[in-house]
C-alpha cells in the first residue's frame, strides 16, 4: 500500500498514477474522503474519552447535590464515546479496504499506455537464419517428443489440460537449469531457499495478488491456504511483521519453489505444449533493501537476468513495461524476452520488479536505523521459469537432425553432454 500522507498531500500524483494504470481514479477521491472521516472521528473519540476520564474524577469529588447531575452526564458520554468509537472503527476499516484497493505508484519513467506500448531498451544475441542453414525449424513440442522429454497428452489425462510430465532429458534438463540458476544467484550473494507452496491470507494479500491478479490464484477453500503463483510470495512473506538492523541490507534470497496458475483468461492462447500451464517450478530473486537503494538494486536484478540469458546463449530483448501492464505491487517493471524461431517473435522469459514500500507497508516490514524505524523496499527478479526457458532452449538451439545443442553452461550439470539426441523408438 502507498503513504497515506503522501496521498493527503500529493493526491493529484496518485490520480494520475491510477490513471496511467487503467484503474479508478475515483478511488482516490473515495479513499480521501474516508480518511478524512477516520482522522475526524479519532479526534472526536479523543476528545470524549478525556472528558469521560475528567468527569470520573469530578464525580469523586462531587457533593450530593451535584453528583446526580454528574452521573446523568457521566451516561450520555458514556453512550458517545461508544458511537464514536464505532464511528472510528468503520471509518478506518473503510480506509484500509480501500487502500488495498489502490496500486502502488507508477515510476514517472515508465511508459503510458498497454500491452503492448512497452518501449524497447536492448537487444541481445543473434536470430539464427534457419532458413540460410537449410532446414525449417520444430516448435519446442516436436522437438520434446524427439527428445522423449516432454508428454503432453498424459500430462492432460492425468491432470487435464495445461499440465505436463518432463520425461528423460527434460526431467534432467530442468533439474540442470534449476542447479545452474542457483549457481549463479548463489555466486551473486544471494541465500537459496525452499520455500511453500502454500500460504495464508495475509501472505498473498501482502504481496498484491488478491486483487487485480486473484483471478488466477488456486485457493484452498477447507484450509484457506493459498497456492503461490510464484516463491516471490513467500519470500516477502518471510520477514513479515519484523524490523531488520540497516547494517543487514541488503537482504537478497534466491527462491526455488512449484508455481500455481490458472492461467484465467488466457482461453486459446498458448494452447500448444509447455509455454502456458497450469504448474512449473522457478528460480525466483528476492530483494530487501532501503527505499532509496531500489532503483539501483532493479537495474542489478535486470542485470543478472540478462547475465543468464546470455549464458544460455539466447537472443532476446529488456522491454520497459507500460503503465497499464503492471502488476498492482511494481512501480516499474522490465521484461525480459527470448526469441522463439517457430513464434516469429520474442515472448516473456524473465521479468523483475521494483515494488518500493508497496509490499513492506501491507507486509510490516520495517528497517531500523538508529532511532529511526521506517518502511524498506523489495523487489523480485524471475531467474529461470523452468517450461518457457526449456522452450527457448529446444528452439533456439536445434539441430536439422531433430537434436539440440546443449548451452556450455548448463553441460557440467548434464554429464557433460554436448547435444541431446532424439530418442529411437
Amino acid at each position: 500500500m502507498i503513504d497515506l500522507r503522501l496521498l493527503r498531500e500529493d493526491p493529484d500524483r496518485v490520480r494520475a498514477s491510477q490513471r496511467a494504470r487503467g484503474e479508478d481514479v475515483a478511488l482516490v477521491d473515495s479513499l480521501l474522503s474516508a480518511d478524512e472521516r477516520r482522522r475526524s472521528s479519532g479526534v472526536r473519540f479523543d476528545e470524549l474519552r478525556n472528558e469521560q476520564k475528567s468527569l470520573g474524577k469530578l464525580i469523586g469529588k462531587a457533593s450530593p447535590e451535584e453528583k446526580a447531575d454528574l452521573l446523568k452526564r457521566a451516561e450520555q458520554l458514556k453512550a458517545d464515546v461508544k458511537s464514536a468509537e464505532a464511528e472510528r472503527d468503520a471509518a478506518d476499516t473503510e480506509t484500509q479496504q480501500l487502500l488495498l484497493r489502490l496500486g502502488n505508484l507508477v515510476h514517472p519513467d515508465v511508459p503510458v499506455g498497454g500491452e503492448e506500448d512497452f518501449v524497447t531498451l536492448e537487444k541481445h544475441g543473434e536470430i539464427r537464419d534457419f532458413s540460410a542453414e537449410g532446414f525449417e525449424p520444430k516448435d519446442h513440442l516436436e522437438l520434446g517428443q524427439l527428445l522423449g522429454a516432454i508428454d503432453v497428452e498424459r500430462g492432460a489425462k492425468v491432470s487435464g489440460s495445461r499440465f505436463y510430465f518432463l520425461t528423460g532429458v527434460g526431467a534432467l534438463l530442468e533439474l540442470a537449469l534449476v542447479n545452474a540458476a542457483i549457481a549463479q544467484a548463489t555466486a551473486a550473494g544471494f541465500t537459496p531457499m525452499l520455500t511453500p507452496a502454500l500460504v495464508r491470507p495475509q501472505s498473498m494479500a501482502g504481496t498484491g495478488f488478491l486483487g487485480q491478479a486473484a483471478q488466477d490464484v488456486y485457493h484452498l477453500d477447507k484450509d484457506d491456504l493459498y497456492l503461490v503463483g510464484t516463491s516471490e510470495v513467500p519470500l516477502a512473506a518471510y520477514h513479515m511483521d519484523e524490523i531488520i538492523d540497516a547494517e543487514r541490507l541488503p537482504l537478497r534470497y534466491a527462491g526455488f519453489s512449484p508455481c500455481f496458475r490458472r492461467e484465467a483468461g488466457s482461453h486459446g492462447k498458448d494452447t500448444r505444449g509447455i509455454f502456458r500451464v497450469h504448474q512449473f517450478d522457478k528460480v525466483e530473486m528476492f530483494s530487501y533493501v532501503a527505499p532509496e537503494d531500489s532503483r539501483a538494486e532493479h537495474q542489478r536484478l535486470l542485470d543478472w537476468e540478462k547475465q543468464w540469458l546470455t549464458s544460455l546463449e539466447l537472443p532476446f530483448r529488456v522491454i520497459d513495461v507500460a503503465s497499464g501492464d503492471l502488476g498492482s505491487s511494481a512501480a516499474r517493471k522490465y521484461d525480459c524476452e527470448a526469441w522463439i524461431p517457430t513464434q516469429g517473435k520474442y515472448r516473456e522469459l524473465t521479468s523483475t520488479s521494483d515494488c518500493t514500500e508497496f509490499q513492506s507497508r501491507r507486509l510490516s516490514i520495517r528497517v531500523r536505523e538508529g532511532k529511526t524505524v521506517r518502511p524498506l523496499a523489495t523487489l523480485n527478479g524471475t531467474l529461470c521459469a523452468v517450461p518457457r526457458t526449456i522452450v527457448a532452449i529446444l528452439e533456439n538451439h536445434q539441430q536439422a537432425d531433430g537434436s539440440v545443442r546443449v548451452p556450455e553452461v548448463l553441460r557440467p550439470y548434464l554429464g557433460g553432454r554436448e547435444v541431446l539426441e532424439p530418442v529411437v523408438r
